[in-house]
């Protein structure tokens, strides 16, 4: 079966908008967990929607919280396997560290895991050092990441979260840095990384780091992303976790009681997850235009209902079929002619695959004149 490229439409379809679920105002009202927090945001990732929030927005120092972008960019910039050799600036960096030496080499992987796993400033330093020539320059590169993502409430002055006059974030913005952040693969295995081994001064030694947040042993679903603490910003923490398909992000900033602040916030998130549907019991189904075949059109379908797990609230869901204004015959029963697409708001949520119900056979033209000619002489 060939499809026309340029003739691909899309068909958008408004299955339901602002509907609101029965009761889920009342769930809101007496599920809302108190938290200890100065500032707090519960998100779920996939649909950007915000389960929860707690002074979001007011600018506050984020200690090692800082990493999440310098991990972001070492892993968007960066081979893994490259060796980088640390600068005498990154020897003896204040704070957490892992003690590198001087000119002493390692990989950017490495670098990155003793940044997120024992929050080595050292090693964020030894990063930014090697990816930008100086910590004012990658800072440079930090900032100019931030405006990319949106994130008009931050300023990074450094690439380990040592604290500073311009250095500062929201929960809300750091939210949303993280679940961008998580989309990346390398970023999201590192981060969930509980226990690693990296070399010491080129393995003559080894080096074992072990992750400083315990929800990742001790939360069901949680896949990272970082500890982060300074006498000025107090406790501050990000955490991930994922089930059933649904991430959730939380962010806690001086909070004294954080690491209970996040299991009740991400208790209270799953009990708001609910699955809805988005088809009929019996999925997707309809006809498109074939050319050149005994029959005019086809049906087709999707293999069953279609659902996803949601927040619960207002959602406005809608359908985007995808398929070419018509077929070119011969189709065949079975046959993939297009997919379904879901979305609440702007953001997919689901997709499928559509099949032809039958077989379409060509039709058989009639020769010219010409052509029975050059049957009759063998041409």
């Amino acid at each position: 079966m060939k499809t026309p490229k340029k003739l691909i439409k899309r068909l958008s379809a408004v299955l339901m908008a602002g509907i609101m679920f029965a009761g889920a105002a009342a769930v809101r009202a007496e599920g809302v967990p108190s938290v200890s927090a100065s500032s707090a945001l519960l998100l779920d990732a996939g649909s950007g929607r915000v389960i929860f929030e707690k002074d979001a927005d007011t600018e506050r120092p984020m200690a090692s919280t800082t990493k999440i972008m310098t991990a972001l960019i070492a892993v968007e910039r960066c081979d893994l396997k490259e060796t980088v050799t640390v600068p005498e600036k990154a020897v003896g960096v204040e704070g957490s560290s892992v003690y590198l030496y001087r000119d002493e080499k390692l990989t950017v992987e490495e670098l990155v895991l003793a940044m997120m796993l024992e929050s080595a400033n050292d090693a964020a330093t030894a990063i930014a050092i090697g990816i930008a020539g100086s910590v004012g320059d990658f800072a440079v590169l930090m900032n100019r990441r931030a405006e990319e993502l949106g994130l008009s409430r931050t300023s990074f002055e450094n690439p380990h979260g040592l604290d500073g006059e311009n250095h500062y974030t929201t929960a809300r913005d750091l939210a949303v840095l993280t679940a961008f952040a998580m989309k990346n693969e390398t970023f999201r295995r590192i981060v969930s990384t509980y226990r690693s081994v990296i070399p010491m001064k080129d393995g003559e030694g080894s080096r074992l780091l072990v992750n400083h947040n315990r929800l990742l042993k001790s939360y069901d679903g949680a896949i990272g992303v970082k500890t982060g603490f300074t006498k000025k910003s107090g406790r501050c923490l990000v955490t991930a976790a994922e089930r059933n398909g649904v991430m959730l992000i939380a962010v806690t900033l001086n909070d004294p009681d954080d690491w209970l602040d996040h299991r009740k916030m991400l208790d209270y998130g799953f009990s708001m997850i609910e699955r809805v549907p988005l088809t009929g019991e019996n999925g997707v189904a309809g006809t498109v235009s074939v050319t050149g075949g005994l029959s005019e059109t086809v049906g087709y379908h999707s293999d069953g209902a279609v659902s996803a797990d949601l927040v619960k609230g207002a959602h406005s869901l809608r359908t985007v079929i995808e398929m070419p204004h018509f077929l070119y015959a011969p189709v065949r029963a079975g046959e993939a002619v297009g997919r379904a697409v879901f979305y609440d708001g702007d953001t997919e949520i689901a997709s499928c695959e559509l099949y032809a119900d039958g077989d379409v056979e060509m039709k058989e033209t009639k020769k010219t004149f010409f052509e029975r000619i050059k049957d009759i002489l063998g041409y």
